[in-house]
């Protein structure tokens, strides 16, 4: 009986045990099947799916003229699928042949076991379509979209260009990414357990979003005919380079941004100039850096003359000088230890503070900067802007090398009252002249003015900072006097431009070391002088023979202003 008892208990344990299983199974089915079927679901189809991209089109970008300078065109990525590849030999042949790349290398990718694998990106259309009609199985032509630039070299250190993945590297590419780039799509195919493609199944798409179009204030027809200029003095002069800047001192917009040698931007790694076949790899690079860079933006140099646009406006502001003052130029100016001499020998003689700046006399501007002092001329320095970023909406700005004010004695403040011992970028001089002359505001350079959508609908327009009273209107009002007679009677003659009030200043600097003899010749101008809608730059590198930027680079922007005011409708008074 006692026997009978213990295996009566112990089959009942037995079986609740497993009813309390079965219980638990059920349970856990239940919960699987109900409860947490989305997620198995998922799952499952991300099992049977297979996703591939849909490269969604980049924005374009456009003049302000709506004139496009980037667009897109249409290429064809490569790929294969391993598990659904029938004839891989005929496959390797065809691909070698025709997208002209090595068997092995082929084979390997070919051979490699993944869900999918890419032969090769940004093929031609015409090349993707004979792929695609071969019918090869295993072998897909997804289209996808490359950046394409319609004018190659035109303001190729502005415009910057994109990567293999399409996402800008420099210039207004990159800065403007997030507005140009798009949304990319997918194609979703299932397949089966052993990964082939289920025919009579449809596709599931998700169509890509294009990115947006940037505007900006840039116009082609200024852009290629200061480019042509710049070309033209270059090969004249035989410089290293040279740098053209249009804008308009009102508002900071930026018309035009030349730097010679410009390069092909629908092939940006192509060296222009330079034999890449001696070159290391880390050459090839430094190289293609240097080619990159925008001149205008990312160099410094001596501004030399034209930096006396500054001076003599803080020595006006200040009251430490007078159209009236008198000055004795003998050729040099000593000061403490020093002979500073003028650039011309025999010196200008008596001549007042107008007949200075027109002579661009450096002992005129040294007695300026001597009388303002140490303190007041940086003081000036800083509420002028110059050791602020101008804000220029690209990337890589350089800033201004400047002494410490501590380290600046009598000798530093004179050569600085002319332009030289420090450095400057263009666009830096370029925008603290503007400020100057048109009534004191410090503007914003830029380029981008508004993003639109594929509608031509505008959705954002960008506003910039303006910084007021850096100078008062009446100190304004006489630098724009000064500099149209500098063009008038002075040392600016050769911009001059019939029927027009231009204002300028001229400049040749010494680059370092001075016993070297090279030089950089440049010339700012505006106009109208009574109302300047136009600021005119230019900067010429090394030039060979004759480097007076009086003689060679004032007349590039008389040329330019000779043909674009009248574009610009700005009549003859």
């Amino acid at each position: 009986m006692k026997s009978k008892t213990f295996h009566k208990k112990k089959i009942c344990i037995v079986f609740g045990c497993a009813l309390f299983m079965i219980m638990y199974l059920v349970g856990r089915l239940v919960y699987l099947m109900v409860f947490d079927a989305e997620c198995y679901q998922k799952k499952a189809e991300d099992l049977h799916e297979r996703e591939r991209d849909i490269k969604a089109a980049r924005g374009e970008i456009i003049d302000r003229n709506g004139v496009v300078l980037a667009t897109n065109r249409t290429v064809c990525t490569i790929s294969v699928i391993h598990s659904q590849i029938k004839e891989p030999e005929k496959i390797i042949a065809e691909l070698s042949e025709l997208l002209e790349m090595d068997q092995e290398v082929i084979r390997k990718r070919v051979g490699k076991i993944s869900a999918i694998e890419r032969i090769k990106s940004n093929v031609d259309k015409k090349t993707g379509d004979k792929i695609r009609n071969l019918g090869l199985a295993g072998v897909k032509v997804d289209e996808d979209f490359k950046r394409y630039y319609p004018y190659d070299r035109l303001a190729s250190k502005v415009l910057g260009f994109t990567g293999g993945d399409n996402q800008g590297i420099i210039g207004l590419e990159v800065r403007y990414e997030k507005y140009l780039k798009g949304i990319d799509g997918k194609i979703l195919t299932t397949t089966d357990a052993r990964g082939v493609e289920l025919e009579n199944v449809a596709e599931d798409r998700m169509e890509p979003v294009a990115g947006n179009t940037l505007k900006i204030s840039l116009d082609y027809n200024m852009q290629m005919y200061a480019m042509q200029m710049a070309e033209k003095v270059r090969q004249e002069k035989e410089a290293d380079k040279v740098a053209i800047l249009l804008m308009n001192p009102q508002n900071g917009e930026i018309y035009a941004m030349v730097n010679v040698p410009e390069f092909d931007l629908n092939q940006p790694f192509e060296l222009i100039e330079t034999d890449e076949n001696n070159l290391t790899d880390t050459e090839k690079q430094d190289a293609l850096n240097q080619m990159w860079r925008n001149g205008c933006i990312n160099d410094t140099y001596e501004p030399g003359s034209t930096f006396k646009i500054i001076t003599a406006s803080a020595g006006l502001e200040a009251g430490v000088v007078h159209l009236e003052d008198r000055f004795s130029c003998p050729g040099y100016k000593i000061v403490e230890d020093r002979k500073i001499r003028c650039h011309k020998v025999g010196g200008h003689g008596a001549e007042n503070f107008t007949e200075g700046i027109q002579n661009s006399c450096n002992p005129v501007f040294i007695e300026v900067g001597l009388r303002l002092g140490v303190d007041r001329f940086c003081d000036y320095f800083d509420q002028f802007g110059l050791m602020e970023l101008t804000g220029v909406d690209i990337p890589g700005e350089a800033g201004t090398i400047m002494h410490k004010k501590e380290n600046i004695g009598q000798v530093e403040l004179a050569t600085l009252s002319f332009g030289q011992s420090f450095q400057i970028t263009p666009i830096q001089l370029g925008t603290t002249v503007s400020a100057l002359i048109n009534g004191g505001r410090r503007v914003t350079p830029h380029f981008g003015v508004s993003i639109q959508n594929d509608e031509e609908k505008t959705m954002k327009t960008f506003q910039y900072k303006e910084k007021k009273h850096i100078v008062s209107e009446k100190t304004s009002e006489t630098m724009r006097v000064l500099l149209e007679s500098v063009v008038a009677e002075g040392s600016g003659k050769n911009a001059y431009v019939e029927g027009y009030r231009i204002g300028g200043k001229t400049a040749t600097s010494q680059t370092l070391p001075r016993s070297a003899n090279r030089y950089i010749s440049s010339f700012v101008g505006f106009a109208p002088a009574d109302h300047p809608e136009i600021l005119g730059m230019c900067v010429i590198y090394n030039p060979q023979g004759v480097y007076y930027g009086g003689t060679i680079a004032a007349p590039v922007i008389g040329n330019i202003f000779e043909n674009i005011l009248p574009y610009l409708g700005i009549e003859k008074q």
